[in-house]
C-alpha cells in the first residue's frame, strides 16, 4: 500500500469504522463541548499575537494557525488525559484508532485544515472563512466533502476560487521549482508568493519525481514582468536565475533532482525548504 503522504486523510477501513462506533459516534455532543474548551485557549493564546487577515480580524483566514496550535495542545494533554473525554481518546488510540491532522479541498470550494479521529471529521476553526459559524464542527468523514488534492491542476482550479489567484509557473527561483513550481497572485487577498509550502503539496511533488512539476513549468504562463520584479526585489540573490532564461533553469532543475534522487533525500527537501524561508526574508544584508 502507498504510504500516506503528510496530513493526507487516512482510508475509513472497517478497523476504523468499528472504533468509530464503539468509542465515538454516541459521544459527539461530549466531543463538541471538549474542542469548543480546548478552541477558547487557542484563541486566548493567538488572537493578540495575528494580525488581520485580508483585512479581516480574528478568525478570519486562521484555519492552518487554530488547527496547528489546538492539535498540539491536544496531543500534549493526550500524554496524561485528565477529562473523560481525554481518556476516552487516549483508549480509542491504543486501540489503532487514527488521530491525526488532514488538509485538502473542502467540498470543492477551498483549502481546509482539520482533524481525522477514525471515521469522524472534525473542524476546529469552522469559522475561519464565515465567522458567524460555530467554532467546531463534527461530521462523519465520509460526509463531510473534504478530499485531497489529487495534483496541480487540482490545486490550481481552487485557488483560483477560494483565493481569486491566478497561478503561474514559477521562473523565478529555478532551485525551489522542484518543490515550489507555482506562484499565485491574488491582490487585496493572499500575499504573491510560490505555491504551496505545506508538508502535502512538497510530498505531492516528491511522490512522482517532480514529474507534474516539470509539466507545470514547461506549459504554465510566466508571472506578470510587474509581480516578477517585485518578487525577486525581495529575493536573495543566489535564489534568483544565474540567465535570462529562468524558465529552462526551472526545467532543469527537475531534470537534475530527478536524477540525483532528491525526492528520497531528505536533506536536499530541507535544504530547499531552508531556501525557501530565506527567500520570504530578503536579501541578506552586507557591510
Amino acid at each position: 500500500m502507498t504510504p500516506l503522504l503528510p496530513q493526507q486523510i487516512a482510508p475509513v477501513d472497517t478497523q476504523q469504522r468499528a472504533l468509530t462506533d464503539a468509542y465515538l459516534a454516541e459521544r459527539i455532543d461530549a466531543l463538541q463541548a471538549y474542542f469548543l474548551g480546548l478552541r477558547v485557549q487557542v484563541d486566548a493564546l493567538l488572537s493578540p499575537q495575528l494580525p488581520a487577515a485580508a483585512g479581516k480580524a480574528y478568525p478570519y483566514g486562521r484555519c492552518e494557525e487554530i488547527t496547528r496550535e489546538l492539535y498540539a495542545l491536544l496531543a500534549t494533554r493526550l500524554r496524561q488525559p485528565q477529562a473523560p473525554v481525554e481518556q476516552l481518546l487516549h483508549d480509542f488510540m491504543a486501540q489503532g484508532g487514527i488521530v491525526r491532522s488532514v488538509w485538502g479541498v473542502l467540498r470543492e470550494q477551498y483549502f481546509q485544515n482539520a482533524l481525522q479521529f477514525g471515521g469522524l471529521y472534525v473542524d476546529v476553526a469552522n469559522d475561519t472563512v464565515d465567522v458567524n459559524k460555530a467554532p467546531v464542527e463534527i461530521l462523519p468523514l465520509t460526509a463531510s466533502g473534504l478530499v485531497a488534492v489529487r495534483d496541480l491542476a487540482h490545486f490550481r482550479r481552487t485557488a483560483e476560487s477560494y483565493w481569486g489567484a491566478t497561478i503561474y509557473a514559477n521562473h523565478l527561483l529555478p532551485s525551489l521549482a522542484p518543490l515550489l513550481p507555482m506562484v499565485s497572485v491574488s491582490p487585496g487577498r493572499l500575499r504573491s508568493g510560490l505555491q504551496s509550502a505545506c508538508d502535502y503539496m512538497i510530498a505531492l511533488m516528491c511522490r512522482d519525481n517532480f514529474e507534474q512539476a516539470e509539466a507545470w513549468l514547461r506549459e504554465g504562463p510566466p508571472p506578470p514582468d510587474e509581480e516578477a520584479a517585485a518578487l525577486l526585489a525581495d529575493t536573495p540573490a543566489d535564489l534568483r536565475p544565474w540567465t535570462d532564461k529562468g524558465r529552462d533553469e526551472a526545467i532543469l532543475a527537475c531534470q537534475r533532482a530527478r536524477i540525483a534522487d532528491c525526492a528520497a533525500d531528505d536533506r536536499w527537501r530541507q535544504a530547499r525548504v531552508l531556501d525557501y524561508l530565506r527567500s520570504l526574508r530578503g536579501p541578506a544584508v552586507t557591510s
